[in-house]
């Protein structure tokens, strides 16, 4: 398929990640509405007179023009096309860490046009005031789903429905089963499968049992190299806590 000649016209966008290429120009990583995942060359985006270069930032919604015959296509042309989304500190980390889970998991062009709605729906609450984790949370539930990795919430590994007081161990390729124990590190209650349905955390304890829950379900597909946006995100939790 990459070998074709493929192309689009201002095609919903946002930048992933980019970086410089050559004197002038750069490389950039684009999440897109109807390939999914881009790489392509904004030729003289880095000099002086380029309108990209403010435009070619992660977070900021665009609508992009490219042309392509091998892996890499070329921008051909940006525009905005709603405001820059992230404020600074800890929501801006969320961020790149949405972003850096997008670009481990995801083959170029291959699309998700529903994912793209849910990686937009989280920027806008990011940019917003609401909690952050219970955010994360749905966006890996709704990323795993959309590569036919979901988990299955509602019933348990032998068919029953999930109850919320009862205590289960997940296991990843089967699904929930009944203990009498809680005990283990992948034992979560059912309210915490519901929440994760849900996308409503009711408590810490709770959004503790499927952060852990869902970090072992994306191990998998994200690969033995640590993420660096959770290792940034450790780095500023220490910073806040000694000043």
């Amino acid at each position: 398929m990459l070998a074709n000649r493929r192309a689009s016209l201002l095609e919903p966008a946002y930048v992933l990640h980019r970086r410089a290429y050559r004197e002038t120009s750069a490389l950039a990583e684009l999440f897109t509405a109807e390939h999914g995942r881009l790489g392509v060359v904004a030729r003289g985006m880095r000099s002086k007179r380029s309108p990209w270069q403010a435009l070619l930032q992660p977070f900021t919604p665009l609508s992009v023009s490219w042309q392509a015959r091998g892996e890499l296509g070329t921008l051909t042309d940006v525009e905005p096309s709603g405001r820059p989304a992230l404020p600074a500190g800890e929501r801006l980390l969320c961020g790149f860490y949405l972003n850096e889970l997008l670009l481990r998991l995801l083959q170029r062009e291959d699309p998700y046009p529903e994912l793209f709605q849910h990686y937009a729906r989280a920027l806008a609450l990011l940019a917003g005031s609401g909690a952050e984790q219970p955010l994360l949370r749905s966006f890996e539930r709704d990323l795993l789903a959309a590569m036919g990795y979901g988990l299955s919430l509602s019933h348990d590994a032998s068919g029953e429905p999930i109850e919320s007081q009862r205590w289960y161990r997940y296991e990843i390729d089967l699904g929930a089963v009944p203990v009498t124990v809680p005990r283990g590190r992948l034992v979560v209650q059912g309210a915490t499968l519901h929440a994760l349905a849900s996308g409503i955390f009711p408590d810490a304890e709770v959004e503790a049992q499927a952060r852990r829950l869902m970090r072992a379900a994306l191990r998998p597909h994200v690969g033995e190299r640590p993420l660096k946006s959770r290792e940034l995100y450790a780095r500023y939790l220490r910073v806040k806590r000694e000043e």
